[in-house]
C-alpha cells in the first residue's frame, strides 16, 4: 500500500470518526432539545390557564363555567396553520384540573373525571408547592406514545393551593419536526463526509504524485539515466532541489574520476610512442628515419589533441540532462552542412557522397550537437568505406520520428563488436591499415540521440557494409 493510500485511509478514518461522533451528538440532542423547548412552552401555557381558571375553580363551576366553555371552543377551533411546512388544523393539548386532593374535576376531553391523579408526579409535586411534570406512555408497549404533562397550581386569594391545572401534549406532535431535523443533520453530514473524502483524495493524489516524481527521479539517478529535476512544490520542491544538487555533486566527482582514469589510459600509448621516438632522435639517424620519427611525434600529438577535444565534447553532452533551448531545424540543411564538413575527408579517401533529403521533415533540437553527431557518423563511414565506393546519406520521415541513415560498403561490424560499438573508447581497426580511432565518436552520437529522446544503432547492409541510423522524435 503506497503512502498516498495510507494517508487517504488515515485521513478519512479520522474524518469519518469525527463526523460520526458529531453527527451522533447532533442527532441525539435534537429530540431532547425539541422536547425541552416544548416543555418550556407548556409551562407558560399551564400557568396562564391556571390564572384564567382560578375564578371558576374558587366558585365551584370549573366543570361547566366560562373557562370550560372557552377551552372547549379553543379545541374545536379550526386553525389552518402551516408550521414550517407541516399543516396544523386543531389544538393539540389536553387540559385537566384536579382539586386540592388530586381528584380530577375537569378534563377537556371528558375522559378522566373523578379519577385520583394525586399519585402522578405532576399533581403530587405541584400540590406540595414544587414544579410538577411527567412524561407517561399512553400505551405501555409503545415508546412513541409518550405524553408530556406540565402542571401549574391554582391558588385562592390567600395564596393557598386549591387545585392543579395540567397541560398535556403528546410528544408525537413534535415527531415530524424532530425527524426532519435529524434528516437535515444526516444529509449535511453525508455531504460533509463526501467533501472531506474528495479533499482527502486530492491531498493523497497530490502527495503521492510528488513522492512518485521524487522516487522516479531517484530510481533514474540510481540507474544512471538522464532525468530532469522533478517539478514539485513546497517542501517537496526543496527536497527535489536538494536531491538534484546532491546528484550533480556526486556525479561531478565520479565523472572527473572516470574521465581522468580514461584520459590517462588513452594517452599512455601516444605518449609512449612520442617518448620512444624522442629517444631515437637523440642519436645519429639517417634523414629519412629522422623525418619518419618526427612525423610520428606530430601524428601522436595530433591524436592526443583530438582525443582530449572529443573527450571534452562527450563529457559536455553526457553531463547535460536536457536541451535547454531547442530550435526548429531544417533536416535537409542540417544534413548538407554535415556533408560539407566531411567533404575534404571524402575527397582525400576517394569516396563519393550521395545525399537524399527530399522527404525530410522538420525537427527540433540543438543544431550544433545534431550536426556534430552526423559528422561523426559520416567520418566513421568514410574510415571503413573502400576507395572508389559511395557513402549514401539520407533523411526521411519514420512515423512520428525522423531517421538519418549513413550507409557504406565497408566490411561491416563483426558480431562480437555489435554490442560494444557505442562504448566509450571502443574502436575497431580500420581496413586501410590506419590506427584505431579514439573510440569517442559513436558514444557521442548515442549521447546526442538520448539527449534528444531518440536512439542510434548500427546494422548490416544488404550486399555488404553498414547502415548507421540516428532516429529522433519530431
Amino acid at each position: 500500500m503506497n503512502i498516498g493510500l495510507r494517508v487517504l485511509l488515515g485521513y478519512f478514518l479520522i474524518v469519518a470518526l469525527a463526523a460520526l461522533l458529531v453527527g451522533k451528538v447532533f442527532v441525539e440532542q435534537v429530540k431532547p432539545g425539541v422536547r425541552q423547548a416544548m416543555e418550556g412552552t407548556l409551562i407558560d401555557t399551564a400557568n396562564t390557564l391556571a390564572e384564567l381558571a382560578s375564578d371558576d375553580m374558587l366558585a365551584g363551576r370549573i366543570a361547566d363555567g366560562r373557562f370550560a366553555r372557552r377551552l372547549r371552543a379553543v379545541q374545536a377551533r379550526k386553525l389552518d396553520a402551516d408550521v414550517w411546512g407541516f399543516a396544523k388544523d386543531r389544538s393539540g393539548f389536553r387540559v385537566t384540573v384536579t382539586d386540592a386532593r388530586g381528584i380530577v374535576v375537569f378534563d377537556s376531553e371528558g375522559k378522566d373525571l373523578g379519577r385520583d391523579n394525586s399519585r402522578w408526579n405532576d399533581v403530587y409535586r405541584t400540590l406540595r408547592g414544587e414544579y410538577g411534570a411527567r412524561s407517561t406512555r399512553e400505551d405501555p408497549g409503545d415508546e412513541a406514545s409518550t405524553v408530556m404533562h406540565v402542571a401549574a397550581p391554582i391558588r385562592d386569594d390567600q395564596g393557598r393551593i386549591v387545585g392543579v391545572l395540567t397541560v398535556a401534549k403528546p410528544n408525537r406532535a413534535m415527531a415530524p419536526f424532530i425527524a426532519r431535523s435529524q434528516q437535515i443533520v444526516a444529509r449535511w453530514g453525508l455531504v460533509l463526509m463526501g467533501a472531506a473524502l474528495l479533499v482527502g483524495i486530492a491531498a493523497a493524489w497530490w502527495l503521492s504524485r510528488q513522492l512518485g516524481a521524487l522516487r522516479r527521479y531517484a530510481d533514474a539517478v540510481a540507474a544512471g539515466e538522464r532525468a530532469p529535476q522533478p517539478a514539485a512544490a513546497g517542501e517537496f520542491g526543496d527536497l527535489g532541489r536538494a536531491l538534484h544538487d546532491m546528484r550533480e555533486k556526486l556525479e561531478g566527482k565520479q565523472y572527473v574520476e572516470q574521465y581522468v582514469h580514461a584520459l590517462t589510459h588513452e594517452l599512455k600509448s601516444p605518449l609512449a610512442a612520442i617518448r620512444g621516438a624522442t629517444e631515437l632522435l637523440e642519436g645519429p639517424l639517417p634523414d629519412a628515419d629522422r623525418q619518419r620519427f618526427v612525423a610520428s611525434i606530430a601524428a601522436q600529438g595530433t591524436r592526443m589533441a583530438q582525443t582530449v577535444d572529443k573527450l571534452l565534447a562527450l563529457a559536455a553532452v553526457e553531463h547535460r540532462q536536457r536541451i535547454e533551448q531547442p530550435q526548429a531545424l531544417d533536416a535537409a540543411q542540417l544534413l548538407r552542412e554535415a556533408v560539407d564538413a566531411v567533404r575534404a575527408h571524402a575527397d582525400g579517401a576517394g569516396i563519393g557522397l550521395q545525399v537524399d533529403a527530399a522527404d525530410a521533415p522538420g525537427l527540433s533540437g540543438d543544431p550544433f550537437l545534431l550536426r556534430q553527431a552526423l559528422v561523426n557518423l559520416l567520418d566513421n563511414a568514410l574510415d571503413f568505406a573502400p576507395a572508389g565506393s559511395m557513402v549514401e546519406v539520407r533523411a526521411l520521415r519514420d512515423g512520428d520520428a525522423i531517421r538519418f541513415e549513413v550507409a557504406d560498403r565497408g566490411p561491416g561490424v563483426p558480431g562480437y563488436a555489435r554490442d560494444r560499438v557505442f562504448e566509450r573508447f571502443y574502436s575497431l581497426p580500420r581496413p586501410h591499415g590506419g590506427s584505431r580511432s579514439s573510440g569517442l565518436g559513436l558514444p557521442f552520437v548515442a549521447q546526442v540521440a538520448e539527449l534528444h529522446g531518440g536512439s542510434a544503432e548500427l546494422r548490416e547492409r544488404d550486399g555488404g557494409g553498414t547502415i548507421a541510423t540516428l532516429l529522433l522524435p519530431l
